[in-house]
């Protein structure tokens, strides 16, 4: 056992473990039909996984952001579509939870999270809210970058007007949280926008290569009554988060080294049950996927450790190098799975099949993508910080 996993944060995974072959049961017709998976939402609710990250003296688990990476790893074993969604709830009370706790906040600032994110709480667990967080607007290739979204306030709250591309869990939530700005105002504010509010629709089709069921269409917003209690964090305060707490954004990753251990389990079964394990081609790919699969979990893990308020650039470095490596080592995995397994595992339904998909969709995830790490790590110790920029 790793020095990560300790027993606090492991009942917490085992509550997950129990979910999780239901789950998988789930993920054939999730993907054939491209639909929300709203049975396991059912049953994230009754295991109290929604207050993951909510402290227990409030109705929550108690869990910390490393619980919810092990967890959110044990969740995408059994079915990474469910993780990906699970993930854009849990980065929100994340985000004014612990996270925004760590950022070292002005007594003034703080007692306004504390006042928001009370409310927040209270209704994730007593009336299990759902909250997403669609930040892409697709100007430019960042989170904290290129939002055209605008809050006008107005006596009692805001009117929200804007667009979100990738809007994922669009028909499933109670709250889309929205980064957005104020007209003259450069800060980022974090706005609840209620999904039955006047004035949001969702828009487009959405039928995707892999990760079907995160329902991922478009939100949009003309002249949305967004209260003024539904502004979850301070105005700025995302900024600084951006900022000083980048491991928020590997939080994706971790559905997808889950998935990696998924295709070993898989790829194991095929073997041992008739798939031919004593053929010396299949063995050298057995062995490739699990070097892989450890020097995935072991950089991730070792990412964890340093989950931290102002990194180094060393450790920022390390989350860069672990989110890439699960990203690539995910479909390259099942690409070998694939070749293991032999023709029926190409065919649907079939695990294997849709693990390949799946898995080839994570490198294009923002704001951390896969070309995003690669440029960062490129440049990395042989320029100096903005050499070249601006």
């Amino acid at each position: 056992m790793s020095s990560i996993r300790t027993p606090e944060r492991m009942r917490i995974v085992e509550t997950m473990a129990e979910l999780g072959p239901m789950f998988a049961k789930r993920a054939e017709d999730v993907d054939r039909e491209a639909v929300f998976p709203h049975e396991n939402w059912e049953d994230l609710k009754r295991a109290g996984l929604l207050a993951i990250a909510i402290p227990e003296s409030h109705g929550g688990m108690g869990g910390d952001f490393v619980a919810y990476a092990l967890t959110s790893e044990e969740l995408g074993r059994h079915c990474a579509t469910t993780g990906l969604t699970f993930n854009m709830h849990v980065a929100t009370t994340l985000l004014v939870g612990e996270i925004g706790d760590r950022l070292g906040l002005n007594a003034e600032d703080q007692a306004l999270l504390a006042t928001r994110r009370e409310l927040l709480w209270k209704g994730v667990v007593d009336d299990h809210h759902i909250h997403s967080q669609p930040f892409s607007e697709g100007l430019q290739a960042g989170a904290t970058a290129g939002f055209a979204t605008r809050a006008k306030p107005v006596d009692g709250g805001y009117l929200v007007t804007g667009k979100k591309i990738f809007a994922s869990l669009a028909g499933a939530c109670d709250f889309h949280n929205v980064l957005c700005q104020v007209e003259g105002d450069d800060r980022l504010r974090l706005l609840g926008v209620p999904h039955e509010g006047d004035g949001v629709s969702i828009v487009g089709d959405w039928d995707p290569l892999g990760m079907r069921g995160t329902d991922s269409r478009n939100l949009v917003m003309e002249d949305v009554f967004v209260p003024a209690e539904n502004e979850w964090l301070p105005p700025g305060v995302f900024n600084s988060a951006a900022d000083r707490f980048p491991a928020f954004y590997m939080t994706l990753s971790f559905s997808y080294l889950g998935m990696m251990r998924g295709i070993l389990d898989y790829t194991e079964n095929y073997l041992r049950s008739g798939g031919r394990r004593d053929h010396a081609i299949k063995q050298q790919g057995w062995a490739q996927m699990n070097i892989r699969y450890e020097q995935a979990q072991s950089l991730c893990y070792r990412a964890l450790e340093d989950v931290c308020v102002d990194p180094t650039p060393e450790q920022v470095k390390r989350g860069w190098a672990s989110l890439y490596t699960t990203m690539e080592g995910a479909p390259e995995m099942a690409s070998t799975a694939v070749r293991i397994c032999g023709g029926r595992s190409m065919l649907r339904p079939s695990y294997i099949e849709q693990a390949y998909r799946d898995a080839r969709c994570g490198a294009t995830m923002l704001p951390w993508s896969v070309e995003v790490c690669l440029e960062r790590l490129g440049r990395y110790g042989i320029f100096d910080p903005m050499e070249g920029e601006g």
